[in-house]
């Protein structure tokens, strides 16, 4: 019987790659994002089927756990991967964009999970897989408020899998680098602040600096394949890199001022 992974975030970049790379390999994938009706040809896959699903929505979560159940008769994997990138001097920002970025980010996977850890927890199985990013173990500048997000997803996870494991419900975290995806243009909010000036020689030469590297890197089929692993390798390993290996382990390894003013001179050269 084939097994069911549902997607949040599945519109495009990471989501919509992961949720076509499980339809292929057999699985029913559950794509659900805020409007399913403007998905691609993608999409049409007989394997996919398009549920909405906001992660602000708990009616909506709720909703689409039980169409899913519904058809299915079980979810064997849910993958937490919507999100947006909130980028820019913090004194620039909003309290509505904070609260968006910790409410998508944040809030919203905690949605998820609460909702699916019940089904899990009664057939005595399943996997959260949660996408968080290097960047909740290291920091760049201008991305301190989508920092904050990751390193509360790390932090939340870690600790949740301790109660999920006599349940037998493993929990995975994935830590992206650099990927090529929509991130760097349609899901980046960069802040400003009308008046507000002072930074704007730093962010015009810091960002461009850091898309660099979202230009050269792997498309998102590479964390496709590594969240495949994941949900699949039926192991306790709790973090997965995909980019972003060499990154972490110089930030264990070296001293935080050392690895600061690297990537101050790597940023700001």
């Amino acid at each position: 019987m084939p097994k069911t992974v549902l997607i949040t975030g599945s519109s495009s970049g990471i989501g919509k790659a992961t949720a076509s790379y499980f339809a292929e390999q057999g699985w029913n994938v559950v794509a659900t994002m805020r409007t399913p009706e403007n998905a691609g040809e993608w999409a049409k896959h007989s394997n996919i089927t398009l549920i909405r699903l906001d992660v602000l929505d708990l009616a909506s979560i709720q909703e689409a756990i039980r169409d899913s159940l519904r058809k299915f008769g079980k979810i064997d994997a849910v993958m937490n991967n919507a999100g947006y990138g909130l980028v820019g001097p913090f004194e620039a920002s909003t309290n509505e964009q904070i609260k968006r970025q910790f409410d998508t980010n944040v809030f919203g996977l905690m949605n998820v999970c609460r909702e699916i850890i019940p089904h899990f927890r009664e057939q005595r199985g399943g996997t959260i897989i949660n996408v968080a990013s290097m960047g909740g173990r290291l920091t760049f500048p201008l991305y301190s408020l989508y920092h904050g997000t990751k390193w509360a997803v790390e932090g939340f996870s870690e600790s949740l899998q301790f109660e999920l494991q006599p349940f037998k419900i493993r929990l995975k975290i994935i830590e992206p680098g650099a990927i090529k995806t929509d991130f760097y243009d349609r899901s980046m909010e960069v802040m400003s602040k009308p008046g507000l000036t002072v930074y704007d020689a730093y962010v015009n030469k810091a960002l461009p600096n850091m898309n660099k590297f979202g230009e050269t890197a792997p498309g998102p089929e590479k964390v496709a394949q590594v969240i495949y692993q994941a949900a699949t390798d039926g192991s306790g390993k709790l973090r997965y890199q995909v980019n972003s290996a060499p990154l972490l382990a110089l930030r264990r390894l070296l001293p935080l001022s050392w690895f600061q003013g690297l990537m101050r001179k790597i940023i700001l050269k």
